[in-house]
């Protein structure tokens, strides 16, 4: 009999579930299925959650340290889940995330994930790169910190690093309404590009591949030669190389 085919569940790009609301997600595994609001039109999905019909949890965080210290994923393992996890780490500004831990914390929890899953099961997300200026001074960016996290980040075993540009969301334009003299600046196409190039140079010397999310336009003006690829945060081909079985698409 052919092995059933199993789904992959987000945990979560709405919110951060493994800095906030672990035991929550632990009491959803223990009931056998999540309920999903739409934030739309508010109707109610059931989702099972029970390990034979999950292939792999993929675990979204800026803040891992609640999962690792209460152990969450060894639970999660020994109930015959598979994990992934997509670690975002973008730099030391407490100006644009100013409630995560430092950065020495957060590679020392990178650290701790490649040690206790493996580094083929974490991404690397170095996401949004963002240029912004203040009191109307010089541009800045938030890549101040990539070579350090980069060199962290290969030092871990990770192979795989996804970013995109920040874009232009109602949401973004209403929070930094609220910053005195604060605003974000946009680059073209044109001038995304170098920015990308020196990226995955650094990343090359390292022997990590740079993934670009929702960015076609960009790829396809990058030269023939780059090395950059279209990006998946759940990337189900590799899901399927570390974990065997077979896999939704939907």
């Amino acid at each position: 009999m052919p092995n059933p085919t199993k789904i992959v569940i987000s945990a979560s790009r709405r919110t951060d579930i493994p800095a906030f609301y672990m035991h929550w997600f632990m009491r959803q595994v223990e009931r056998g299925y999540f309920e999903v609001v739409n934030p739309y039109n508010r109707q109610v999905s059931v989702v099972a959650a029970t390990a034979d019909r999950v292939h792999t949890f993929v675990f979204w965080s800026k803040n891992f340290a609640t999962f690792l210290n209460g152990k969450f994923g060894e639970k999660l393992l020994e109930r015959g889940y598979n994990l992934f996890f997509n670690f975002t780490i973008n730099s030391n500004s407490a100006l644009l995330e100013p409630h995560v831990p430092p950065l020495k914390k957060r590679l020392d929890q990178l650290r701790a994930l490649c040690d206790c899953f493996g580094p083929r099961a974490v991404n690397w997300r170095f996401d949004p790169i963002c240029f912004y200026r203040t009191n109307n001074r010089k541009q800045e960016n938030n890549l101040v910190d990539f070579s350090h996290i980069a060199e962290r980040a290969s030092q871990c075993g990770i192979q795989r690093c996804i970013t995109s540009f920040m874009d232009d969301y109602a949401k973004i334009r209403k929070r930094v309404a609220s910053i005195p003299g604060f605003a974000f600046d946009y680059p073209d196409l044109a001038e995304q590009q170098p920015v990308v190039l020196q990226m995955e140079k650094e990343l090359s010397a390292l022997k990590m591949d740079l993934h670009l999310c929702c960015e076609k336009g960009l790829l396809q003006g990058l030269p023939a030669a780059s090395s950059v690829k279209a990006g998946s945060c759940i990337p189900n081909d590799l899901l399927a190389q570390l974990y065997g079985g077979r896999l939704s698409n939907k």
